[in-house]
């Protein structure tokens, strides 16, 4: 893999901790730094509590990129994208990881525990990672993104 290997900062609830950990190796394995913001186990969490703890971090500019992963992927989006400068992703397939960077800058992969497997979740995060943001008119269309943005002065 020939990418800019940034750390990615990680966190998922409990229904997807184990996804979490395959991940979180093949991402090591493969020199990227990784900043694991929990769970550390199966025991039921609320997977708010670590959405946030990504989505802010990614907001505030400490990580360019990020990895959030719950059951279905669904929760994890909605408190994600809450944030002012995210912009996630919830990717169960290889076209909408593709799209996700290339026309939309994605900068937090969501995916689902309980939805895809071990394989395609791995393939996924490649695809994502080494696809570029094509710029141009998509710029054009995040840019409106940051007329609409709420929650700016709640991070300071």
């Amino acid at each position: 893999m020939n990418l800019n290997q940034e750390p990615i900062i990680i966190g998922s609830d409990h229904a997807a901790y184990p996804l979490k950990q395959i991940i979180k190796t093949w991402l090591i394995d493969n020199n990227f730094q990784v900043e694991d913001k929990g769970t550390d186990s199966i025991e039921s969490v609320d997977y708010p509590d670590y959405g946030i703890k990504v989505a802010s971090l990614i907001s505030k500019g400490q990580f360019s990129r990020g990895i959030l992963l719950c059951g279905t992927g669904l929760g994890m989006s909605m408190v994600a994208n809450r944030f002012a400068h995210v912009r996630g992703a919830l990717c169960n397939n290889l076209f909408s990881a593709k799209m996700s960077r290339q026309h939309n800058d994605a900068n937090l992969l969501i995916m689902g525990g309980r939805v895809i497997g071990d394989i395609l979740a791995l393939e996924i995060i490649k695809t994502w990672l080494e696809t570029p943001f094509e710029g141009g008119r998509h710029q054009q269309r995040l840019d409106k993104f940051d007329k609409f943005d709420k929650f700016d002065n709640l991070l300071d």
